[in-house]
């Protein structure tokens, strides 16, 4: 698969209970770890003319980031979501008017995308959803769809319209339940999936259980979890799975391989604060066994 990748949707900055502050958004975190796998893929976002919004850019920049397509609001503050950890499994708490909401997409020129990435939370306002759907009809690039709902902040209606027109799917066991049901098993459901809404993979994240994925082509398979390890937070541990099956997508991985990386990665990510690692060391060990004969 040729093209740079195509990241649309929300970077804010995670508040955690301490008070500390780290920069995330589930499309930001997927981006930043293509960059560390050395993709280069182009992040489509806004941020605001404010202190939080010069971060984004700096960090971005200073990661080797393009950072053409992320827009200044001159109204609205970058976004920031407070993150409560019970259990270990963050939950959020959201401003529904930020500026990553009203993303216009201008700067998303250039050739055909290798692919156009896009969660729901950015989508929640009708800017954005305005924005991906123009980008939609004028790249004509296949989707993948990480669907990461963060309640309120979605619409069963919009859920099925994205389904509609992706290509490739992920989403945890609960977005499973909400649109499948709970009848059958994981595997059952996810090709239940499959054929509803064409999509060529599903793939589902079990958390300490590990993924599942079900392949209109290559079947199903199954990953778990390797011997636990250290276990920081798992803020961004979806996103680090998303990052790399979306490299396999691009390399031409089997099924099998992409789960096993994408396990392996998120694993890691776990292991650390945030949801992202400012280091390129971290992903050399990671591109070095993926590049092993």
């Amino acid at each position: 698969m040729t093209g740079r990748p195509l990241i649309f949707g929300e970077v804010l900055f995670d508040r955690f209970p301490d008070g500390s502050e780290v920069l995330g958004g589930a499309p930001f975190n997927t981006a930043w770890h293509l960059q560390g796998f050395g993709v280069a893929p182009l992040l489509v976002s806004r941020v605001g003319a404010d202190p939080a919004g010069h971060r984004v850019l700096a960090a971005m920049h200073d990661w080797g980031m393009d950072c053409a397509a992320v827009e200044t609001d001159p109204e609205r503050a970058t976004g920031r979501v407070d993150v409560e950890l019970a259990a270990g499994e963050p939950r959020y708490r959201i401003d529904p008017d930020q500026a990553y909401g009203h993303i216009r997409a201008s700067g998303a020129t250039g050739g055909r995308p290798g692919l156009l990435y896009h969660g729901s939370l950015a989508l929640w306002r009708p800017d954005s959803r305005r924005a991906l759907d123009d980008l939609t009809r004028r790249l004509g690039a296949p989707i993948f769809l990480d669907v990461n709902l963060r309640p309120p902040w979605w619409r069963a209606d919009d859920l099925e319209a994205w389904l509609e027109r992706a290509t490739w799917a992920k989403l945890n066991e609960d977005e499973l339940a909400c649109i499948e049901g709970a009848a059958g098993s994981v595997a059952e459901r996810a090709a239940r999936l499959c054929r509803r809404f064409d999509l060529r993979r599903v793939v589902v994240t079990l958390g300490a259980a590990g993924a599942q994925a079900v392949d209109v082509e290559a079947g199903e398979a199954t990953v778990r979890p390797a011997a636990s390890g250290p276990v920081v937070d798992t803020v961004g541990a979806g996103d680090a799975f998303s990052a790399v099956l979306m490299l396999g997508l691009l390399a031409g991985w089997d099924l099998g391989a992409s789960l096993q990386r994408a396990q392996s990665f998120a694993s890691a990510i776990v292991g650390v604060r945030g949801a992202t690692v400012a280091d390129a060391a971290f992903y050399r060990p990671f591109l070095d066994a993926w590049s092993a004969p």
